[in-house]
């Protein structure tokens, strides 16, 4: 998730699965409960005014708590919760604490909800709900699978993405997803990608327009999902001042998505270098690596031994 989440989306999510109602408060709609850059916050809290989350959640406990207060310690507490820090109030089990809230809550624009769920399947669906969020991303870019490879390919707009998977398609390559592949964490160290169903089979190609692969190549040009295991990155070659050591190594790098860190190979586009042969090589030689050998620490090696052979005896 790479944009704020805002109070009508999480309410959207949670409908279904909590018979969840939206009783006051409508006017706080596009209140962020949670954002990217805050990722150590807590999406939800239960009566929390030291950390406040901006979820609060209200149960059985949450309502002893406050009966047992004195009338104005409560009215306090309560005008203290829907205050600007929280972004919405979830009450579950009995109805009698939301009619207490509904009049504030439409007063200051904080979405009020219910939801007749225990309060121990409503935290079970938010922490559901919540890793799914952290789990998964959109991203800018063509998924392609190349020599079974999961390939991201990745630069800026008009830099010539799709013209590069659609050579890599005629070539015998297979397209996952055009444009906004889905990432997914499905293990502590593997990214999974796949495509949006609305773009299934598509590739957009400046004009040409709309392409359906499976059509013009046949079924065996789609890949449905496929690990992501490289990111190629390209960028004009006047655009960058590679470094000197780059002529040994190339220009490597590791893009951290969810958590999970992905090589990242930086390649130059000019006029007349052929993208698709250096995709393919820039592939194999990963390939190579991930089985141990180094191009670059052969060629040290052999340097080497080279230049012990031709040392004198003292």
């Amino acid at each position: 998730m790479n944009l704020p989440l805002r109070a009508q989306a999480v309410f959207q999510g949670l409908e279904t699965v909590l018979d969840l109602r939206w009783i006051g408060g409508m006017a706080g709609a596009d209140r962020i409960l949670w954002s990217p850059v805050e990722a150590s916050a807590p999406l939800y809290g239960r009566l929390n005014w030291v950390q406040t989350a901006r979820l609060q959640i209200l149960g059985p406990d949450e309502r002893a708590f406050l009966n047992r207060l004195g009338s104005a310690t409560r009215l306090e507490l309560l005008d203290c919760l829907l205050g600007a820090a929280t972004g919405a109030i979830l009450v579950c089990g009995e109805f009698e604490l939301v009619e207490v809230l509904r009049p504030g809550a439409d007063a200051a624009g904080v979405p009020l909800w219910y939801s007749p769920a225990a309060l121990a399947v409503v935290l079970d669906r938010l922490e559901s709900y919540r890793h799914g969020l952290e789990a998964s991303t959109v991203v800018h870019g063509e998924l392609l699978e190349v020599f079974g490879m999961g390939l991201l390919i990745t630069g800026g707009s008009g830099v010539g993405k799709s013209e590069l998977a659609l050579e890599l398609i005629s070539r015998g390559h297979r397209l996952i997803a055009d444009d906004t592949p889905t990432l997914t964490r499905v293990a502590p160290d593997i990214l999974e990608g796949a495509c949006p169903p609305t773009l299934s089979d598509l590739l957009e190609v400046r004009g040409l327009g709309i392409l359906n692969i499976r059509r013009m190549f046949g079924d065996s040009a789609i890949k449905r999902n496929k690990r992501v295991r490289l990111i190629i990155h390209l960028v004009k070659l006047e655009d960058i001042a590679p470094p000197a050591e780059s002529r040994l190594r190339g220009l490597r790098d590791t893009r951290v998505i969810l958590g999970v860190g992905v090589p990242v190979i930086t390649l130059p586009i000019a006029p007349g270098r052929n993208l698709a042969v250096l995709v393919e090589c820039a592939v194999r030689d990963h390939i190579l690596r991930l089985g141990g050998y180094c191009a670059e620490q052969d060629l040290m090696a052999r340097v080497e031994k080279t230049m012990a052979r031709a040392a004198p005896c003292e």
